[in-house]
């Protein structure tokens, strides 16, 4: 039995808020439309990531040659230091949370905003403040402690460590404000008939990252402040010279740095979750098992710190335990997997630009996965550690799980967000160029990690020459991909057709309000359904898209053709 969803009946804003509907520099920068704070973040991640993809190709280029070629030592640290931060703390963490999240969390509830709004805002600007403080300590004679600060080194290096740190611990707040505006918002927030298992898949993994934020990201702070504490008043924390011991903090980063990994992931596996689904017109195969992996990744993530210090002289027992705890975070991972391929067989599958990108994603993330088991272990982790097999596995889970999710999140709800549609074959063709590029760029890597090249080295001996060369020509294809993605995307805001309320046939609530939603989000109250209910659906042409039809309506045409008997 359906039930409806309490929303504001008007599509248009009182006289009040017109200031923050209104155009114009003014209304955006004080907006608390929670649609146009996710475009905002779309906009600053999407510029970090650029920035931070140019100092990859910079680096990558780098090592064309085994020698130095353009770049001395130090500032291969500085730049590769650069990218790092600024690809980990201002775009992978924020993309998918806060730039999609913003915009599609009150949407997908049926609700005109977050549970609060003010905080909502300046959760960006302490986001924007963050970045503009860290960048500006980062540049500031160029730090080269690489992004993880390790100490003893940044504890005695006279770069900026101090205001680097501090630019860390303000955008952690902007993450913890962030996480807890969502978890109110979807306690609180859903409408009647919503239960717990009505939400959309990608509400859960929103819902887990948000634990994840609310509790580890304080411990980083505390981290920052320690190492800031360190270096000005020598306290004895972290450097031996003062009786400090370098391990605790290891311990101490890595506590929250290990789930923040998940911080990363687990919104990109929402985004599939609902890419598959949408895309195969098929209800999501094991729902309930892939809604309780969300929470038990997010669980499990708090647990496995350990395995990135196999070697730093930890107890036997202990990194058994880490070891096994390992291997146990790779289930519920796997249970995604599995039914996302599951929800795809006898489906309609269309590979359109945002399924292209969903396949994509489960491919290298499989990868990613599989590869992590060498890690796990503790008999392949001591040769294979600090080596590049370590560079590649990373990537496989970051840039092929986070940023190919964000990816396919973007396409898949670009429509909605701008009301535009893009050139799907052209789409699709910078997914082609994705996978192959970053395929080219990673593969290799795994072979220099195996036979001992070390990561973070500028020089390398001669024998790995050719493996470094084509691992840089594939980050060019990799960097075409992106630029080709980027050019589609602005090519549908100048050209692109106008956008119906449903173009994909999704049965949850985002897709039964126009495109771009109104201020209120919906002109008139939802329905609310289950959220993967795609039959009946009827296709009403290219200007308004698929419309879900309710059961007591007249049945329309099945999105599954009958088998016809042969």
């Amino acid at each position: 039995m359906s039930a409806v969803a309490t929303s504001p009946t008007h599509s248009q804003p009182d006289s009040d808020n017109f200031l923050i509907y209104s155009k114009g520099f003014l209304s955006w920068a004080l907006t608390l439309d929670h649609k146009r704070i996710g475009l905002m973040y779309l906009v600053a991640v999407m510029a970090s990531f650029f920035v931070a993809g140019i100092l990859a190709l910079v680096l990558r280029t780098e090592l064309l040659t085994p020698t130095e070629w353009f770049l001395t030592p130090q500032q291969y640290n500085q730049v590769f230091t650069l990218h790092g931060a600024i690809m980990v703390f201002l775009f992978v963490i924020p993309s998918v949370p806060a730039a999609l999240g913003n915009f599609l969390v009150p949407v997908m509830l049926g609700a005109k905003d977050v549970a609060f709004p003010r905080l909502n805002l300046s959760s960006f600007y302490l986001w924007v403040g963050g970045a503009i403080f860290f960048l500006t300590a980062l540049l500031y004679t160029g730090l080269d402690t690489g992004w993880t600060f390790y100490t003893p080194y940044s504890t005695t290096t006279r770069g900026p460590v101090v205001a680097a740190t501090m630019g860390v611990f303000i955008l952690g707040f902007s993450s913890i404000f962030t996480g807890l505006n969502f978890i109110v918002t979807i306690n609180t927030m859903r409408p009647p008939g919503m239960t717990w298992f009505k939400m959309p898949l990608f509400l859960w993994a929103t819902y887990a990252t948000s634990i994840i934020q609310v509790l580890a990201t304080p411990v980083l702070g505390i981290t920052m402040l320690l190492l800031a504490a360190e270096n000005i008043l020598h306290i004895g924390i972290f450097d031996p010279k003062y009786n400090g011991d370098p391990v605790t903090y290891q311990h101490f980063f890595w506590f929250y740095s290990h789930p923040a990994v998940y911080i990363m992931i687990l919104p990109g596996m929402g985004v599939i979750s609902e890419l598959m689904s949408v895309h195969s017109h098929k209800s999501i195969f094991g729902y309930r098992f892939i809604a309780y992996s969300s929470i038990a990744i997010a669980l499990f993530s708090f647990l496995v710190w350990g395995h990135h210090m196999f070697t730093s002289g930890m107890a036997n027992v202990a990194s058994l335990i880490f070891s096994a705890l390992t291997f146990c975070v790779s289930i519920p991972s796997a249970i995604k997997v599995f039914n996302w391929l599951a929800t795809m067989y006898k489906g309609t599958v269309q590979l359109n630009t945002p399924m292209c990108y969903a396949l994509t994603f489960i491919f290298l993330f499989t990868i990613g996965g599989l590869t992590g088991l060498w890690l796990g272990a503790l008999s392949t982790d001591r040769p294979l550690h600090d080596t590049y097999f370590v560079v590649s596995h990373f990537h496989y889970v970051m840039v092929g799980g986070s940023l190919v999710g964000f990816l396919g999140g973007i396409f898949h709800w670009w429509p909605k967000m701008t009301g535009r549609m893009f050139n799907d074959l052209w789409g699709r063709v910078s997914c082609l160029f994705v996978l192959i590029g970053f395929n080219l760029t990673f593969l290799p890597q795994f072979v220099l990690g195996s036979r001992g090249m070390p990561r973070r080295y500028a020089h390398y001996v001669p024998e790995f020459q050719e493996l470094h060369q084509l691992s840089t020509f594939g980050s060019y294809v990799l960097g075409a991909g992106l630029f080709i993605a980027l050019g589609v995307l602005i090519h549908s805001l100048m050209r692109g057709k106008q956008a119906p309320p449903n173009p994909w046939g999704g049965a949850t609530l985002e897709w039964q309000c126009s495109s771009p939603p109104p201020f209120y989000n919906f002109s008139h109250p939802p329905t609310v359904n289950e959220p993967y209910n795609y039959l009946p659906l009827q296709y009403h042409g290219e200007e308004l898209g698929w419309e879900y039809v309710h059961p007591s309506h007249t049945a329309a045409p099945s999105i599954h053709p009958a088998p016809t008997k042969s």
